[in-house]
């Protein structure tokens, strides 16, 4: 299966075309701002380097927080948009779910997996996983030394905001996967939800409402 995953839910942008547990082209640039203006020239970037055109392709996905409001919806809007050019199905990937597979079999042996994200306020986006990867709860805005309670026992952190938490914790490692979502997670991870008919509809997952303020 030919995957196209997007990201830009983070302080990062990423397009990446995948095959079967292979990547065959990918850009991926930290930007806390801009993704709107680099998001799809580095589709169309891996497209070419991939040689193919949208045809060529089985599946479309994007992760859809939680993270920044703007990037969730940037990312959201360019694939629902060649989600409806192309005919392809689209499917939506979670960031924390994203961020729990990327951490190495052996760093979570035996711990709790706990994503940390930075959310730019005294509250972090957090989701608790077991070993095995199954989520021991919903993502949730929590502060740090609430969301340290979510893993009872040891621990691995990842995320960019693992930092914050590990300390926090008896024994927690922080993992070598923390950092913005892998797009090619994100790909793999939609290619096995649309095998198994459990895709996650392409709707934003916000944790807390946009800071605008509307006056009269």
């Amino acid at each position: 299966m030919r995957v196209l995953a997007l990201d830009s839910a983070t302080a990062a942008c990423s397009a990446l075309v995948w095959e079967d547990g292979a990547v065959l082209a990918g850009r991926h640039a930290a930007m806390a701002r801009g993704q709107s203006e680099a998001l799809m020239p580095m589709v169309a970037e891996v497209m070419r380097e991939a040689g193919l055109d949208f045809a060529g392709l089985d599946l479309l996905a994007v992760t859809v927080g939680p993270g920044a409001f703007t990037g969730i919806r940037i990312g959201l809007a360019a694939a629902r948009g060649l989600a409806l050019a192309t005919g392809l199905p689209l499917a939506g990937v979670a960031t924390t779910r994203a961020l729990a597979h990327a951490v190495p079999a052996a760093e979570r042996r035996d711990r709790w997996v706990l994503v940390a994200l930075d959310s730019k306020r005294d509250e972090l986006w957090v989701q608790a996983f077991a070993a095995d990867l199954t989520p021991l709860g919903a993502p949730a805005a929590l502060r740090p030394e609430d969301a340290a309670g979510l893993a009872a026992g040891p621990a691995v952190a990842v995320g960019d905001a693992a930092f914050r938490v590990a300390p926090l914790l008896t024994d927690c490692l922080v993992s070598t996967a923390s950092g913005p979502p892998d797009a090619a997670v994100v790909a793999a991870l939609a290619a096995a939800d649309h095998a198994a008919g459990t895709m996650l509809p392409p709707l934003p997952l916000y944790l807390r409402p946009a800071d605008v303020t509307v006056t009269p």
